[in-house]
Protein backbone atom coordinates (compact mmCIF):
# COMPACT_ATOMS: atom_id res chain seq x y z
CA UNK A 1 0.00 0.00 0.00
CA UNK A 2 1.38 3.38 -1.00
CA UNK A 3 0.84 6.07 1.60
CA UNK A 4 1.41 9.80 1.50
CA UNK A 5 0.63 13.05 3.26
CA UNK A 6 -1.49 15.91 1.96
CA UNK A 7 -1.56 19.39 3.45
CA UNK A 8 -4.40 20.55 1.22
CA UNK A 9 -7.83 21.52 2.49
CA UNK A 10 -9.85 18.29 2.78
CA UNK A 11 -12.46 19.58 0.33
CA UNK A 12 -9.74 19.97 -2.31
CA UNK A 13 -8.42 16.40 -2.07
CA UNK A 14 -9.26 14.31 -5.12
CA UNK A 15 -9.91 10.74 -4.02
CA UNK A 16 -12.40 7.92 -4.37
CA UNK A 17 -13.38 8.45 -0.74
CA UNK A 18 -12.62 11.01 1.95
CA UNK A 19 -12.94 9.67 5.52
CA UNK A 20 -13.53 11.95 8.48
CA UNK A 21 -14.03 11.17 12.17
CA UNK A 22 -17.23 12.17 13.96
CA UNK A 23 -17.33 12.42 17.76
CA UNK A 24 -20.07 12.89 20.32
CA UNK A 25 -19.45 16.04 22.36
CA UNK A 26 -22.70 15.78 24.27
CA UNK A 27 -24.07 13.98 27.28
CA UNK A 28 -25.73 10.57 27.55
CA UNK A 29 -29.16 12.15 27.36
CA UNK A 30 -28.32 14.78 24.78
CA UNK A 31 -25.85 13.68 22.05
CA UNK A 32 -23.96 16.34 20.12
CA UNK A 33 -22.36 14.75 17.06
CA UNK A 34 -19.72 16.82 15.28
CA UNK A 35 -17.36 16.34 12.34
CA UNK A 36 -13.69 16.51 13.35
CA UNK A 37 -12.59 18.91 10.63
CA UNK A 38 -12.35 22.68 10.36
CA UNK A 39 -13.09 22.54 6.64
CA UNK A 40 -16.44 24.28 6.20
CA UNK A 41 -17.24 22.36 3.02
CA UNK A 42 -16.77 19.01 4.76
CA UNK A 43 -18.89 20.11 7.71
CA UNK A 44 -21.62 21.32 5.33
CA UNK A 45 -21.56 18.07 3.33
CA UNK A 46 -22.22 16.07 6.49
CA UNK A 47 -24.66 18.49 8.10
CA UNK A 48 -27.94 17.02 6.81
CA UNK A 49 -27.23 13.40 7.72
CA UNK A 50 -25.95 14.42 11.15
CA UNK A 51 -29.02 16.58 11.77
CA UNK A 52 -31.25 13.62 10.88
CA UNK A 53 -29.92 11.65 13.86
CA UNK A 54 -28.75 8.80 11.64
CA UNK A 55 -25.14 9.39 12.68
CA UNK A 56 -24.61 8.51 16.35
CA UNK A 57 -20.77 8.55 16.42
CA UNK A 58 -20.67 5.10 18.01
CA UNK A 59 -17.17 3.59 17.66
CA UNK A 60 -16.51 2.25 14.13
CA UNK A 61 -20.01 3.21 12.90
CA UNK A 62 -19.78 4.15 9.20
CA UNK A 63 -22.00 6.37 7.10
CA UNK A 64 -21.18 6.67 3.39
CA UNK A 65 -22.31 9.70 1.39
CA UNK A 66 -21.99 9.66 -2.39
CA UNK A 67 -21.22 12.68 -4.57
CA UNK A 68 -20.93 15.13 -1.68
CA UNK A 69 -21.45 18.74 -2.75
CA UNK A 70 -18.43 21.06 -2.93
CA UNK A 71 -15.97 18.21 -2.32
CA UNK A 72 -13.58 16.87 -4.93
CA UNK A 73 -13.84 13.44 -3.30
CA UNK A 74 -16.33 11.08 -4.94
CA UNK A 75 -17.57 9.88 -1.54
CA UNK A 76 -17.52 11.08 2.05
CA UNK A 77 -17.28 8.47 4.81
CA UNK A 78 -18.14 9.44 8.36
CA UNK A 79 -16.53 7.12 10.91
CA UNK A 80 -17.69 7.19 14.52
CA UNK A 81 -15.12 7.59 17.27
CA UNK A 82 -17.33 7.58 20.36
CA UNK A 83 -17.23 10.19 23.09
CA UNK A 84 -14.97 13.17 22.41
CA UNK A 85 -13.76 13.35 26.01
CA UNK A 86 -12.19 9.89 25.89
CA UNK A 87 -11.07 9.76 22.24
CA UNK A 88 -7.39 8.81 21.93
CA UNK A 89 -4.70 7.99 19.39
CA UNK A 90 -5.33 4.31 20.12
CA UNK A 91 -8.98 4.77 19.13
CA UNK A 92 -7.92 6.61 16.00
CA UNK A 93 -5.59 3.76 15.02
CA UNK A 94 -8.53 1.37 15.11
CA UNK A 95 -10.73 3.76 13.13
CA UNK A 96 -8.18 3.96 10.33
CA UNK A 97 -8.17 0.18 10.11
CA UNK A 98 -11.97 0.11 10.21
CA UNK A 99 -12.19 2.58 7.32
CA UNK A 100 -9.83 0.50 5.20
CA UNK A 101 -11.73 -2.70 5.95
CA UNK A 102 -15.10 -1.06 5.26
CA UNK A 103 -14.07 0.27 1.86
CA UNK A 104 -12.03 -2.65 0.45
CA UNK A 105 -15.07 -4.86 -0.33
CA UNK A 106 -16.69 -1.94 -2.18
CA UNK A 107 -13.95 -1.97 -4.78
CA UNK A 108 -12.46 1.30 -3.56
CA UNK A 109 -8.70 1.33 -4.03
CA UNK A 110 -7.71 4.84 -2.96
CA UNK A 111 -8.86 6.88 -0.02
CA UNK A 112 -7.91 9.86 2.10
CA UNK A 113 -8.30 10.15 5.87
CA UNK A 114 -8.57 13.51 7.61
CA UNK A 115 -6.52 13.71 10.80
CA UNK A 116 -8.85 14.99 13.56
CA UNK A 117 -7.92 18.34 15.05
CA UNK A 118 -8.65 17.16 18.60
CA UNK A 119 -5.41 15.12 18.81
CA UNK A 120 -1.76 16.02 18.52
CA UNK A 121 -1.08 16.14 14.78
CA UNK A 122 2.03 13.93 14.82
CA UNK A 123 0.38 11.30 17.02
CA UNK A 124 -2.69 11.39 14.80
CA UNK A 125 -0.73 10.87 11.58
CA UNK A 126 1.24 8.02 13.12
CA UNK A 127 -1.89 6.29 14.44
CA UNK A 128 -3.76 6.63 11.16
CA UNK A 129 -0.97 5.17 9.05
CA UNK A 130 -0.30 2.27 11.43
CA UNK A 131 -4.00 1.48 11.64
CA UNK A 132 -4.39 1.55 7.87
CA UNK A 133 -1.67 -1.08 7.43
CA UNK A 134 -3.28 -3.29 10.06
CA UNK A 135 -6.66 -2.99 8.34
CA UNK A 136 -5.27 -3.68 4.88
CA UNK A 137 -3.96 -7.15 5.80
CA UNK A 138 -6.05 -10.25 5.09
CA UNK A 139 -5.06 -13.88 5.75
CA UNK A 140 -6.65 -15.46 2.64
CA UNK A 141 -3.26 -16.05 0.99
CA UNK A 142 -3.99 -19.50 -0.36
CA UNK A 143 -7.54 -19.07 -1.63
CA UNK A 144 -7.65 -19.96 -5.31
CA UNK A 145 -10.37 -17.37 -5.92
CA UNK A 146 -8.76 -14.71 -3.76
CA UNK A 147 -10.17 -11.31 -4.62
CA UNK A 148 -7.68 -8.47 -4.90
CA UNK A 149 -9.29 -6.39 -2.19
CA UNK A 150 -6.47 -4.14 -1.12
CA UNK A 151 -6.24 -0.40 -0.71
CA UNK A 152 -3.52 0.68 -3.13
CA UNK A 153 -3.25 4.37 -2.20
CA UNK A 154 -3.83 5.88 1.24
CA UNK A 155 -3.50 9.61 1.95
CA UNK A 156 -3.48 11.29 5.34
CA UNK A 157 -4.77 14.86 5.25
CA UNK A 158 -3.19 16.89 8.04
CA UNK A 159 -2.17 20.37 9.16
CA UNK A 160 0.89 21.36 11.15
CA UNK A 161 4.67 21.32 10.89
CA UNK A 162 5.15 19.57 7.58
CA UNK A 163 8.65 18.28 8.35
CA UNK A 164 7.58 16.72 11.67
CA UNK A 165 4.42 15.28 10.17
CA UNK A 166 6.37 13.74 7.29
CA UNK A 167 8.75 12.14 9.79
CA UNK A 168 5.80 10.76 11.78
CA UNK A 169 4.31 9.38 8.55
CA UNK A 170 7.55 7.74 7.44
CA UNK A 171 8.14 6.11 10.81
CA UNK A 172 4.57 4.84 10.90
CA UNK A 173 4.99 3.21 7.49
CA UNK A 174 8.01 1.29 8.81
CA UNK A 175 6.11 0.19 11.91
CA UNK A 176 2.97 -0.79 9.99
CA UNK A 177 4.92 -2.76 7.41
CA UNK A 178 6.92 -4.49 10.15
CA UNK A 179 3.79 -5.51 12.02
CA UNK A 180 2.37 -6.97 8.81
CA UNK A 181 5.70 -8.69 8.13
CA UNK A 182 5.22 -10.49 11.45
CA UNK A 183 1.60 -11.31 10.64
CA UNK A 184 2.60 -12.77 7.29
CA UNK A 185 5.13 -15.10 8.97
CA UNK A 186 2.58 -16.26 11.54
CA UNK A 187 -0.10 -16.76 8.91
CA UNK A 188 1.93 -19.29 6.92
CA UNK A 189 0.99 -22.96 7.37
CA UNK A 190 3.69 -25.12 8.90
CA UNK A 191 4.52 -26.86 5.62
CA UNK A 192 5.36 -23.41 4.23
CA UNK A 193 7.02 -22.17 7.44
CA UNK A 194 9.44 -24.78 8.72
CA UNK A 195 12.32 -23.70 10.98
CA UNK A 196 14.57 -23.69 7.92
CA UNK A 197 12.19 -21.45 5.98
CA UNK A 198 11.80 -19.12 8.96
CA UNK A 199 15.59 -18.80 9.07
CA UNK A 200 15.66 -18.05 5.34
CA UNK A 201 12.99 -15.37 5.74
CA UNK A 202 14.99 -13.84 8.59
CA UNK A 203 18.14 -13.80 6.45
CA UNK A 204 16.32 -12.18 3.54
CA UNK A 205 14.82 -9.50 5.76
CA UNK A 206 18.15 -8.83 7.46
CA UNK A 207 19.87 -8.35 4.12
CA UNK A 208 17.19 -5.91 2.98
CA UNK A 209 17.43 -3.68 6.05
CA UNK A 210 21.13 -4.01 6.88
CA UNK A 211 21.16 -6.36 9.87
CA UNK A 212 23.79 -8.97 10.60
CA UNK A 213 22.16 -12.40 10.58
CA UNK A 214 23.55 -15.83 11.39
CA UNK A 215 21.58 -19.05 11.44
CA UNK A 216 22.67 -22.35 12.92
CA UNK A 217 21.44 -25.94 12.94
CA UNK A 218 21.56 -28.94 15.23
CA UNK A 219 25.35 -29.14 15.41
CA UNK A 220 25.67 -25.63 16.83
CA UNK A 221 22.78 -26.22 19.25
CA UNK A 222 24.55 -29.30 20.58
CA UNK A 223 27.93 -27.51 20.64
CA UNK A 224 26.41 -24.76 22.79
CA UNK A 225 24.99 -27.48 25.08
CA UNK A 226 21.45 -26.21 24.58
CA UNK A 227 19.94 -29.39 25.98
CA UNK A 228 16.54 -27.84 26.67
CA UNK A 229 16.20 -26.56 23.09
CA UNK A 230 17.52 -29.80 21.61
CA UNK A 231 15.19 -31.85 23.79
CA UNK A 232 12.25 -30.28 21.94
CA UNK A 233 13.89 -30.38 18.51
CA UNK A 234 14.99 -34.02 18.61
CA UNK A 235 11.50 -35.37 17.92
CA UNK A 236 11.10 -33.75 14.49
CA UNK A 237 12.46 -34.73 11.09
CA UNK A 238 12.64 -31.01 10.30
CA UNK A 239 15.99 -29.57 11.43
CA UNK A 240 15.86 -26.81 14.04
CA UNK A 241 17.21 -23.32 13.48
CA UNK A 242 18.94 -20.99 15.91
CA UNK A 243 18.47 -17.52 14.39
CA UNK A 244 20.65 -14.64 15.61
CA UNK A 245 20.29 -11.06 14.38
CA UNK A 246 22.52 -8.18 15.48
CA UNK A 247 21.87 -4.44 15.33
CA UNK A 248 24.98 -2.53 16.39
CA UNK A 249 24.93 1.17 15.43
CA UNK A 250 28.16 3.12 15.54
CA UNK A 251 28.37 5.27 18.63
CA UNK A 252 25.86 3.28 20.67
CA UNK A 253 26.65 2.88 24.39
CA UNK A 254 29.07 0.00 24.84
CA UNK A 255 27.62 -1.09 28.18
CA UNK A 256 24.03 -1.63 27.02
CA UNK A 257 22.66 -4.32 24.75
CA UNK A 258 18.99 -5.30 24.60
CA UNK A 259 18.28 -8.96 23.98
CA UNK A 260 15.05 -9.97 22.25
CA UNK A 261 14.36 -13.70 22.57
CA UNK A 262 11.48 -15.32 20.70
CA UNK A 263 9.81 -18.71 20.83
CA UNK A 264 9.79 -20.08 17.27
CA UNK A 265 7.79 -23.33 17.44
CA UNK A 266 6.66 -23.52 13.82
CA UNK A 267 4.18 -26.24 14.70
CA UNK A 268 3.24 -27.61 18.09
CA UNK A 269 1.57 -31.00 18.31
CA UNK A 270 2.36 -31.16 22.01
CA UNK A 271 4.91 -33.90 21.38
CA UNK A 272 4.35 -37.18 23.24
CA UNK A 273 1.89 -35.29 25.49
CA UNK A 274 -0.11 -34.73 22.32
CA UNK A 275 -2.77 -32.05 22.07
CA UNK A 276 -6.43 -32.77 21.25
CA UNK A 277 -7.12 -32.78 17.52
CA UNK A 278 -9.78 -30.07 17.79
CA UNK A 279 -8.15 -26.75 16.97
CA UNK A 280 -4.65 -28.13 16.53
CA UNK A 281 -4.40 -26.52 13.09
CA UNK A 282 -4.01 -23.17 14.85
CA UNK A 283 -0.72 -24.36 16.33
CA UNK A 284 1.10 -23.00 13.30
CA UNK A 285 0.91 -19.73 15.26
CA UNK A 286 3.17 -21.03 18.03
CA UNK A 287 6.09 -19.15 16.49
CA UNK A 288 4.35 -15.78 16.92
CA UNK A 289 6.77 -14.70 19.65
CA UNK A 290 9.75 -15.30 17.37
CA UNK A 291 7.98 -13.62 14.47
CA UNK A 292 7.27 -10.57 16.64
CA UNK A 293 10.94 -10.28 17.46
CA UNK A 294 11.84 -10.47 13.76
CA UNK A 295 9.28 -7.80 12.91
CA UNK A 296 10.60 -5.56 15.67
CA UNK A 297 14.17 -6.02 14.41
CA UNK A 298 13.11 -5.03 10.91
CA UNK A 299 11.72 -1.76 12.21
CA UNK A 300 14.66 -1.16 14.55
CA UNK A 301 17.11 -1.49 11.66
CA UNK A 302 15.18 1.10 9.65
CA UNK A 303 14.41 3.53 12.49
CA UNK A 304 18.02 3.40 13.73
CA UNK A 305 17.79 3.97 17.50
CA UNK A 306 21.13 4.49 19.25
CA UNK A 307 21.25 1.24 21.20
CA UNK A 308 22.59 -2.23 20.47
CA UNK A 309 20.03 -5.00 20.04
CA UNK A 310 20.49 -8.74 19.64
CA UNK A 311 17.61 -10.97 18.60
CA UNK A 312 17.56 -14.73 19.17
CA UNK A 313 14.82 -16.98 17.80
CA UNK A 314 14.85 -20.65 18.77
CA UNK A 315 12.93 -22.35 15.97
CA UNK A 316 11.81 -25.97 15.84
CA UNK A 317 8.76 -28.18 15.54
CA UNK A 318 7.41 -30.05 18.57
CA UNK A 319 6.53 -33.49 17.25
CA UNK A 320 5.80 -36.99 18.60
CA UNK A 321 8.09 -39.68 17.23
CA UNK A 322 10.38 -42.49 18.27
CA UNK A 323 13.07 -39.85 18.79
CA UNK A 324 10.95 -37.42 20.80
CA UNK A 325 11.65 -36.63 24.44
CA UNK A 326 9.30 -38.32 26.90
CA UNK A 327 7.69 -37.36 30.18
CA UNK A 328 10.20 -38.20 32.90
CA UNK A 329 13.27 -37.41 30.79
CA UNK A 330 15.92 -35.10 32.24
CA UNK A 331 17.40 -32.38 30.05
CA UNK A 332 20.39 -30.19 30.93
CA UNK A 333 19.95 -26.59 29.80
CA UNK A 334 22.75 -24.40 28.49
CA UNK A 335 22.99 -22.74 31.91
CA UNK A 336 23.74 -26.10 33.53
CA UNK A 337 20.35 -26.33 35.26
CA UNK A 338 18.63 -29.69 34.96
CA UNK A 339 14.98 -29.99 33.96
CA UNK A 340 12.61 -32.90 34.50
CA UNK A 341 10.16 -33.15 31.61
CA UNK A 342 6.68 -33.53 33.06
CA UNK A 343 4.71 -32.52 29.99
CA UNK A 344 6.25 -32.33 26.52
CA UNK A 345 3.61 -29.76 25.56
CA UNK A 346 5.35 -27.28 27.90
CA UNK A 347 8.07 -26.90 25.29
CA UNK A 348 8.14 -23.15 24.78
CA UNK A 349 9.76 -22.44 28.12
CA UNK A 350 12.45 -24.99 27.27
CA UNK A 351 13.59 -23.27 24.08
CA UNK A 352 13.34 -19.85 25.74
CA UNK A 353 15.46 -21.03 28.66
CA UNK A 354 18.39 -21.68 26.35
CA UNK A 355 17.64 -18.58 24.29
CA UNK A 356 17.84 -16.37 27.39
CA UNK A 357 21.09 -17.97 28.50
CA UNK A 358 22.60 -17.51 25.04
CA UNK A 359 21.51 -13.87 24.94
CA UNK A 360 23.40 -13.25 28.17
CA UNK A 361 26.45 -15.07 26.76
CA UNK A 362 26.33 -12.70 23.77
CA UNK A 363 26.53 -9.74 26.15
CA UNK A 364 22.89 -8.70 26.49
CA UNK A 365 22.33 -6.54 29.56
CA UNK A 366 18.52 -6.29 29.34
CA UNK A 367 16.25 -9.10 28.19
CA UNK A 368 12.75 -9.40 26.75
CA UNK A 369 11.24 -12.69 25.64
CA UNK A 370 7.96 -13.17 23.81
CA UNK A 371 6.01 -16.37 23.39
CA UNK A 372 2.60 -17.91 22.91
CA UNK A 373 3.44 -19.68 26.12
CA UNK A 374 0.42 -20.69 28.19
CA UNK A 375 -3.28 -21.29 27.93
CA UNK A 376 -3.36 -20.14 31.54
CA UNK A 377 -2.74 -16.52 30.50
CA UNK A 378 -5.90 -16.72 28.39
CA UNK A 379 -7.83 -18.01 31.40
CA UNK A 380 -6.50 -15.08 33.43
CA UNK A 381 -6.84 -12.27 30.90
CA UNK A 382 -9.04 -13.54 28.08
CA UNK A 383 -8.36 -12.35 24.56
CA UNK A 384 -8.20 -8.65 25.49
CA UNK A 385 -4.80 -8.36 27.18
CA UNK A 386 -1.45 -10.08 26.85
CA UNK A 387 0.46 -10.90 30.01
CA UNK A 388 3.72 -9.25 31.04
CA UNK A 389 6.03 -10.34 33.85
CA UNK A 390 9.07 -8.47 35.13
CA UNK A 391 11.89 -9.11 37.58
CA UNK A 392 12.80 -5.41 37.53
CA UNK A 393 10.39 -2.54 38.15
CA UNK A 394 12.38 -0.08 36.04
CA UNK A 395 12.17 -2.41 33.06
CA UNK A 396 8.43 -2.69 33.52
CA UNK A 397 8.03 1.09 33.83
CA UNK A 398 9.85 1.50 30.53
CA UNK A 399 7.62 -1.10 28.96
CA UNK A 400 4.50 0.54 30.34
CA UNK A 401 5.61 3.87 28.87
CA UNK A 402 6.04 2.15 25.50
CA UNK A 403 2.49 0.79 25.78
CA UNK A 404 1.13 4.33 26.05
CA UNK A 405 2.59 5.01 22.60
CA UNK A 406 1.88 1.69 20.93
CA UNK A 407 -1.73 1.36 22.03
CA UNK A 408 -1.25 -2.36 22.72
CA UNK A 409 -2.79 -3.91 25.82
CA UNK A 410 -0.68 -5.85 28.31
CA UNK A 411 -1.38 -6.53 31.99
CA UNK A 412 1.32 -7.17 34.57
CA UNK A 413 0.99 -10.51 36.35
CA UNK A 414 2.82 -11.63 39.49
CA UNK A 415 6.12 -13.40 40.00
CA UNK A 416 7.37 -14.82 43.27
CA UNK A 417 8.93 -17.70 45.12
CA UNK A 418 5.47 -19.19 45.65
CA UNK A 419 5.27 -19.86 41.91
CA UNK A 420 8.86 -21.07 41.68
CA UNK A 421 8.08 -23.63 44.40
CA UNK A 422 5.59 -25.15 41.96
CA UNK A 423 8.40 -25.68 39.45
CA UNK A 424 10.86 -27.58 41.67
CA UNK A 425 11.68 -31.22 40.93
CA UNK A 426 12.51 -34.06 43.28
CA UNK A 427 15.03 -35.51 40.84
CA UNK A 428 16.35 -32.41 39.02
CA UNK A 429 16.55 -28.66 39.57
CA UNK A 430 13.27 -27.82 37.89
CA UNK A 431 10.21 -29.37 36.28
CA UNK A 432 8.93 -27.94 33.01
CA UNK A 433 5.26 -28.06 34.08
CA UNK A 434 3.91 -27.32 37.53
CA UNK A 435 0.53 -27.14 39.20
CA UNK A 436 -2.55 -26.26 37.17
CA UNK A 437 -3.36 -23.10 39.09
CA UNK A 438 -1.38 -19.97 38.28
CA UNK A 439 0.07 -21.62 35.21
CA UNK A 440 1.20 -18.40 33.51
CA UNK A 441 3.05 -17.26 36.65
CA UNK A 442 4.54 -20.73 37.14
CA UNK A 443 5.95 -20.63 33.61
CA UNK A 444 7.30 -17.12 34.15
CA UNK A 445 8.95 -18.21 37.41
CA UNK A 446 10.64 -21.04 35.47
CA UNK A 447 12.01 -18.57 32.91
CA UNK A 448 13.18 -16.16 35.61
CA UNK A 449 15.61 -18.87 36.72
CA UNK A 450 17.41 -18.43 33.39
CA UNK A 451 17.18 -14.63 33.20
CA UNK A 452 18.54 -14.62 36.77
CA UNK A 453 19.51 -11.08 37.88
CA UNK A 454 19.54 -9.57 34.39
CA UNK A 455 16.67 -7.05 34.03
CA UNK A 456 14.03 -9.03 32.17
CA UNK A 457 10.52 -8.96 30.81
CA UNK A 458 8.46 -11.96 29.75
CA UNK A 459 5.58 -11.39 27.32
CA UNK A 460 2.99 -14.18 27.24
CA UNK A 461 1.00 -13.42 24.08
CA UNK A 462 -0.91 -16.70 23.78
CA UNK A 463 -4.33 -15.06 23.93
CA UNK A 464 -3.64 -12.08 21.69
CA UNK A 465 -1.29 -13.24 18.93
CA UNK A 466 -4.26 -14.67 17.03
CA UNK A 467 -7.53 -12.77 16.58
CA UNK A 468 -10.29 -15.30 17.18
CA UNK A 469 -12.89 -13.14 15.42
CA UNK A 470 -12.84 -10.42 12.81
CA UNK A 471 -13.08 -6.95 14.31
CA UNK A 472 -14.02 -3.83 12.32
CA UNK A 473 -10.34 -2.77 12.25
CA UNK A 474 -8.54 -6.12 11.94
CA UNK A 475 -9.10 -9.47 10.24
CA UNK A 476 -9.41 -12.78 12.05
CA UNK A 477 -5.97 -14.35 12.20
CA UNK A 478 -2.50 -13.15 13.24
CA UNK A 479 -2.41 -9.82 15.06
CA UNK A 480 1.28 -8.93 15.19
CA UNK A 481 0.94 -8.18 18.92
CA UNK A 482 4.05 -6.85 20.72
CA UNK A 483 5.79 -5.53 17.61
CA UNK A 484 4.76 -1.90 18.11
CA UNK A 485 5.54 -1.92 21.83
CA UNK A 486 8.95 -3.55 21.37
CA UNK A 487 9.82 -0.88 18.82
CA UNK A 488 8.81 1.95 21.15
CA UNK A 489 10.64 0.31 24.07
CA UNK A 490 13.89 0.10 22.14
CA UNK A 491 13.59 3.58 20.62
CA UNK A 492 13.15 5.21 24.02
CA UNK A 493 15.82 3.17 25.82
CA UNK A 494 18.29 5.63 27.31
CA UNK A 495 20.32 3.37 29.56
Amino acid sequence: MKTNLSFAHPAEVETECLAVVVLDNGSKDKPDVAVQSNDAAVVAAAAAVIASGEVTAKPAETTLLRSPEKLKAKRLLLIGGGKAESFSASDLRKLAGAVVRALKPRGIRSLAFVAPDSLNAEEAVKAIVEGAFVGNFDPDTYKSDRKDQQIDSFTVVATGDQKKLQQAHDEAVIIGESQNFTRDLVNEPSNHMTPTILAERAKKMAKEVGLKCETYGADKIKELKMGAFWGVAQGSDEPPALIVLQYEPAGAPANIKIGLVGKGITFDTGGISIKPADGMEKMKYDMAGGAAMLGAMRAIALLKPNVKVTCIVCATENMPSGKAQKPGDIQTAMSGKTIEIINTDAEGRLVLADGLTYAKELGCTHLIDAATLTGAVVVALGYANAGVFANDDKMYERFNAALSKSGEKFWRLPLGDEYLDNMRSNIADLVNAGARWGGASNAAAFLKEFAEDTPWLHLDIAGTAWMEDTKPWIAKGPSGIAVRTLIEFVRDFKG
